[in-house]
């Protein structure tokens, strides 16, 4: 199974550890980063160990929060205006959405999640077709793991090891659900082509991964 690295978002987001997706080129400029935690409390951007190779110019990020509290959710569907109005976290969040998909030509989707989930770090790149990665942690020690775009150059598609299982719904899309050998889920859109998407998620049942996945809802594009 492949392991995605920590990922870290900025211009205003969300985010987690990855699967090690294959190298993709990037390049974006610097954008203030923000916190979702409910303390307002950062940790220091851990190691990027899966996203594609940084470059001398950071992309727009979120800094990875320490341990916020898990009985608070940062994460819940807002009813604000706008494309990224329901995507879950901050307004900060739902900025950074709204800039992603702005300078990106593919369909962004954020992710509409319950209470008790939190944006872990997330980060976004417009090079060579441009990327979106994002992490979120959930109850239970639940993860969820969104890839965007030009994230991925191998054939498998950067999906960890596992066994396709059917269709799935990304959003408003339609995938290949796979069974993870971890005991994780994934669903994938055209997987191998050079703009894709894949969710993953560790610690949920089969039938609520599905429904986040399903949950997943258009920015823009």
């Amino acid at each position: 199974m492949r392991a995605f690295p920590a990922l870290i978002l900025g211009a205003v987001l969300v985010a987690a550890c990855l699967p090690a997706a294959t190298s993709t080129p990037a390049a974006t400029s610097s954008a203030p980063s923000v916190s979702d935690s409910p303390t307002g409390t950062e940790a220091p951007p851990s190691a990027e160990a899966t996203a594609p190779p940084a470059t001398d110019e950071p992309s727009p990020s979120i800094p990875v929060i320490d341990s916020p509290p898990p009985v608070e959710p940062s994460a819940s569907a807002s009813a604000g205006p706008g494309p990224a109005g329901a995507c879950s976290g901050s307004d900060e969040n739902r900025d950074f959405f709204r800039a992603a998909a702005a300078v990106l030509s593919w369909t962004v989707y954020c992710a509409v999640l319950p209470a008790g989930w939190f944006v872990d770090s997330g980060q976004y790149r417009q090079a060579s077709g441009g990327w979106v990665q994002i992490a979120y942690r959930g109850p239970g020690g639940a993860r969820l793991e969104v890839h965007e775009g030009a994230f991925c150059t191998a054939s498998d598609g950067c999906v960890p090891s596992g066994t396709e299982s059917g269709d799935a719904p990304f959003g408003d899309k339609t995938g290949t659900f796979v069974a993870l050998d971890d005991g994780g889920s994934a669903v994938v859109v055209d997987r191998g082509e050079k703009i894709s998407w894949l969710v993953v998620g560790t610690g949920l049942d089969e039938a609520a991964f599905r429904a986040i996945a399903g949950a997943l809802t258009v920015v823009g594009g």
